[in-house]
């Protein structure tokens, strides 16, 4: 919604607050494909197999091009690219085209109406299905400018910094954004663990997601944006926009100067940790006050292949983020395929809801020799590097399924924990806690599993924002049950990204916050400010509140 300030009378729209921080810059919007003209007649018999050829090698350029731009970016970036470079060679909307085009109709309009019949279906499937809308329109557009001969559909670069505004962002135009330039995210649609939220994390700008009423806005307008309230401000009053970027300005610095280890003001440690995906995002990760890793997502090196990787492929993955960290902790989180990520090598089945499907550990029921072979795997790297990881299995529903993975990887010599991100997993923390040795909280799923709402959906934002009171009540449980046996909890979701639910986080009682690398020194920096006895006043009055509105406006009146 928007409302009028009453100091300024200026417009102030409304979203869902997912990086912290303040800019104030003008606008710019990615640049869109015309609309391209698919009234045409259909072509010649004689025609269609070289129209055909045609498809296929704008559909592979794409694709290419993709696995290239992932193949050099890191972390959070990489894997969404080369995943949606994946999408781009799926043979199921590929064929589909195809069909099309062998019918008659020509290239362009062939791939608009095939992505249209897929963008119908994920639609209707919902879920994490439904994330890949964006991303398959994406890969509609570079198809089709690639067959009219026009350039990439993206984001301009602008010549002073500014802050990208949008309906909508896929990662292929999110993942080279230069910090430096592109200073905020804004957009209509997405939700707190959106592509666009978990880059603009990584890239440490800014970010703000469902804000009704976005699309209004200009290109070249001015507006404040402010990535801790949730709010963007049109053409502000430069005074105020001033003094306000200075303040946030002012904490910034704060952060920067934090070199670590995590710890309150009255000296309780709390282990702060970094979220990567392969060796390039580990030491970059090395160069910031990380004490850590809390979750090495291992699907990188599986995703995008035809053939799964070897043991020793896989142990040299690893072996590059034990080498980062060196004597430092580090979580392995295994293999977290399905749904939205699906691995060519395995058969998946077609799944009315994949969200709620076999992804996770479940693949493992099916496909047991692959969870052996990535056990097998780690267990090389560690023996190779002389530094001793945590493994844990990622959608946990019952105490049973802990108690055998955590047999399967005490047979390689390896410390067992797994993910909360299923509600049920919560509520049985102190069952499944009699197999593992430790839990790491995955406030992202949980969240959507919790509220029942899909994470993508602008409509739902709210209800997918960490700070809801019934996701913070769940982790509340599972923290105390591993406070009854000695066990750490850690929070490996991007809600230990927010500087101000960390500090509630810690107050509820966890051990370790893990987050992308941008966000570590504001989150250290926070927890630094602050004593234990004010984090558990915070967590107390967060837990007694019945939104996440009120729930954010408790914590901040107590730990500003």
């Amino acid at each position: 919604m928007s409302t009028t300030s009453p100091v300024t009378s200026l417009t102030v729209l409304h979203g869902v607050p997912v990086v912290p921080g303040v800019q104030c810059a003008p606008v710019i919007r990615p640049g869109r494909l015309p609309v391209p003209d698919v009234s045409g007649p259909d072509i010649e018999e004689s025609q269609r197999p070289a129209e055909a050829s045609r498809f296929t090698a704008a559909a592979a350029t794409v694709a290419t091009r993709l696995r290239e731009r992932a193949a050099h970016a890191t972390g959070a970036a990489s894997e969404v690219l080369a995943a949606t470079a994946g999408l781009a060679q799926d043979r199921a909307w590929l064929g589909a085209a195809e069909k099309r085009i062998n019918a008659g109709a020509p290239a362009v309009r062939a791939v608009c109406e095939a992505v249209d019949q897929f963008v119908d279906l994920f639609t209707q499937l919902g879920g994490l299905m439904a994330e890949r809308v964006t991303d398959l329109r994406d890969i509609r557009d570079r198809v089709v400018a690639e067959l009219s001969g026009l350039p990439e559909p993206g984001v301009p670069l602008p010549d002073v910094p500014s802050i990208l505004c949008a309906e909508d962002l896929a990662p292929a135009d999110t993942a080279g954004l230069d910090p430096a330039l592109v200073v905020g995210l804004a957009t209509t649609l997405g939700g707190p663990t959106s592509h666009t939220a978990i880059i603009a994390r990584q890239l440490g700008i800014p970010c703000v997601v469902a804000i009704d009423g976005l699309d209004d806005v200009p290109a070249g307008t001015t507006v404040l944006l402010d990535g801790t309230s949730g709010t963007l401000t049109v053409d502000p009053d430069p005074d105020v926009a001033a003094a306000v970027v200075a303040a946030a300005e002012r904490e910034a610095a704060l952060a920067r100067q934090w070199t670590g280890p995590g710890a309150t003001a009255d000296g309780h440690t709390v282990a702060v940790l970094a979220n990567v995906q392969d060796g390039a995002a580990a030491r970059a990760a090395r160069e910031t006050p990380a004490e850590g890793v809390g979750l090495f997502r291992t699907e990188l090196c599986f995703l995008n292949r035809d053939t799964e990787p070897t043991v020793d492929e896989q142990a040299s993955i690893y072996g590059e983020v034990l080498d980062a960290f060196a004597g430092h902790k580090v979580v392995i989180r295994t293999l977290d395929a399905g749904s939205d990520k699906p691995l060519k090598f395995v058969g998946h089945p077609d799944e009315a809801n994949p969200a709620l499907g076999v992804r996770g550990i479940r693949i493992a029921e099916g496909n047991p020799e692959l969870l052996e072979r990535q056990l097998e795997a780690i267990a090389g790297a560690a023996q190779a590097t002389g530094n001793q990881p945590w493994v844990m299995a990622p959608m946990i529903a019952t105490a049973a399924e802990a108690a055998n993975f955590a047999t399967r990887a005490r047979a390689y010599g390896l410390t067992p924990g797994v993910m909360i991100e299923v509600p049920a997993a919560a509520l049985l923390a102190d069952k499944i806690l009699e197999h593992v040795d430790f839990l790491s909280i995955g406030t992202n799923d949980l969240a959507q599993y919790t509220m029942a709402a899909d994470r993508m959906s602008a409509d739902l934002a709210t209800l997918t924002d960490p700070w809801q009171p019934a996701v913070l009540a769940l982790v509340a449980m599972a923290v105390r049950a591993g406070v009854a046996v000695g066990k750490p909890v850690g929070v490996c979701g991007e809600a230990a990204a927010d500087p101000l639910l960390a500090c509630v986080l810690v107050g509820l009682g966890v051990t370790s916050l893990s987050s992308a690398s941008a966000a570590i020194p504001g989150v250290g920096a926070k927890l630094a400010q602050v004593t234990l006895q004010q984090c558990r006043d915070a967590a107390d009055a967060v837990l007694a509140t019945a939104t996440a509105a009120e729930a954010r406006a408790a914590a901040q009146a107590l730990l500003s």
